[in-house]
């Protein structure tokens, strides 16, 4: 055994160690949400956020968080972050998405082909507590809830049955293999068949929905994102939202040169078949407006095969503050590692690059064969199931990278954290909507600017 490698111990060594965190952080210490004396005033730590996003799209962003009291939880991370940091943790860590709410979860293509639903955003990722994804996760839950006007009971119902999926899931890969469980995955055929047996994870609207993610493809993107000029193909602009820089390529080209770089041979080798064509910028999200985010159009020699990549602007983690910096010094590489970490099966294309004025970024693909749920067309049984499913999926994110046997320790077989989890949930439900209301009225005041619509 190497001198860097820990120590193997055996599941039920490694149980029992979870199960003797609960002395010193009892499973009932989770309950409930109370605002501590020293909070940060939110906009405040919003408007900390915004230094360093792009001017003009600042209001945008805001804009977009004033639709309701769940985007404004999509936006809100940095704020939620510094909330959750004050909670109690078993002190058990896990490659963190950061940012687990509800819409941050989906259906997309393996490299193989296979559609898959998992975690799909990790702009926040960072080794951290797992409570923390399981509170965003449930407040998420409770916060849609809410929006939809669904009665308290339903709401704690979904927010429970979706932490009981997580620990009865956890509890499932614990006893597994390590290679079991890093090549577990939740596949979208079998989630089908499964939802249509009462009482079990589901994906509502599940057939419709792969439906189109299957013809979610750059080929059927090309249409709608891109137009002919002068016999060439060029990105459709929609300025503020898509708009081409003043030097065609810019950041985009820049980037896109230093990508390469972080591939391996066998994906530069297939890049080498396409040639890039167009770019501009892209204004996408809630949270991720005001980063420098950028799509690529690249296109093969006979100019029917595209490809569209995108080029994000990767910042420090909302976490960092709390749970410690990235072993990545590279901000776009902490993502792309994160998300390899978690996810059962990573884009092709994943990579990162430095750009201009020293910001990081990491690529992806923009489309490939991607989908994800309408949370409001969902009913309160659509919501529970979906939830379940949705903690499902984070336990086996978490398992890759934790120890799912020392987790599982930790929650047991009881429902007294599932319980706990429901009070937060609710505590937490009620801050979002008070923080919402705020920033309403420093939109009201003139403090802080929004365009709403966009």
């Amino acid at each position: 055994m190497s001198e860097s490698q820990p120590e193997l111990r055996t599941v039920e060594e490694r149980r029992a160690e979870g199960q003797a965190r609960r002395a010193e952080v009892p499973r009932s210490s989770h309950a409930g949400w109370r605002a501590p004396p020293d909070r940060p005033d939110p906009i405040t730590l919003l408007e900390e956020r915004h230094r360093s996003r792009v001017r003009e799209l600042v209001p945008i962003r805001v804009g977009r968080m004033l639709v309701s009291p769940f985007t404004f939880l999509r936006g809100a991370a940095e704020v939620m972050a510094r909330d959750l940091a004050s909670t109690p943790t078993s002190g058990l860590r896990v490659q963190a998405c950061g940012d687990a709410h509800l819409l941050n979860f989906g259906v997309f293509a393996t490299p193989e082909r296979h559609l898959v639903f998992d975690v799909n955003d990790f702009d926040e990722t960072l080794p951290a507590p797992w409570e923390w994804d399981v509170k965003r996760l449930a407040a998420s839950v409770a916060v849609a809830g809410r929006n939809a006007s669904f009665a308290p009971e339903q709401i704690d119902l979904a927010v429970g049955n979706m932490v009981r999926a997580y620990r009865v899931r956890m509890a499932e890969l614990a006893a597994m293999a390590p290679l079991d469980v890093w090549y577990d995955r939740v596949d979208v055929d079998g989630v089908l068949a499964m939802s249509r047996r009462q009482d079990t994870p589901s994906l509502p609207g599940g057939e419709h929905m792969i439906e189109r993610a299957r013809h979610h493809t750059s080929l059927a993107a090309l249409p709608k994102l891109t137009e002919l000029v002068g016999g060439h193909r060029r990105i459709i602009e929609d300025p503020p939202l898509i708009l081409h820089a003043h030097h065609r390529f810019d950041v985009p080209r820049r980037a896109f040169d230093a990508y390469l770089a972080s591939i391996t041979r066998e994906r530069r080798t297939l890049l080498d078949r396409y040639e890039v064509v167009d770019a501009a910028r892209k204004v996408v999200g809630v949270g991720s407006v005001g980063t420098r985010c950028h799509i690529v159009l690249l296109m093969d020699g006979d100019g029917e095969a595209p490809l569209f990549l995108q080029i994000k602007q990767a910042e420090v983690s909302v976490l960092a503050p709390y749970a410690g910096p990235s072993e990545c010094l590279h901000q776009g590489e902490r993502v792309v590692t994160g998300q390899r970490l978690m996810q059962a099966a990573s884009d092709v294309f994943l990579g990162w690059a430095d750009g201009p004025y020293g910001h990081q970024y990491y690529v992806r693909q923009l489309r490939d064969m991607k989908g994800s749920v309408s949370i409001d067309l969902l009913g309160p049984d659509d919501l529970l199931r979906y939830a379940m499913l949705c903690g499902v999926t984070l336990a086996r994110a978490h398992a890759r990278s934790g120890d799912p046997a020392a987790i599982a320790g930790y929650l047991g077989s009881g429902d007294q954290f599932d319980r706990a989890i429901v009070s937060f949930a609710d505590g937490y439900a009620d801050q979002t909507v008070a923080d919402h209301a705020a920033l309403e009225q420093a939109v009201a005041d003139g403090r802080i600017e929004a365009v709403r619509g966009r």
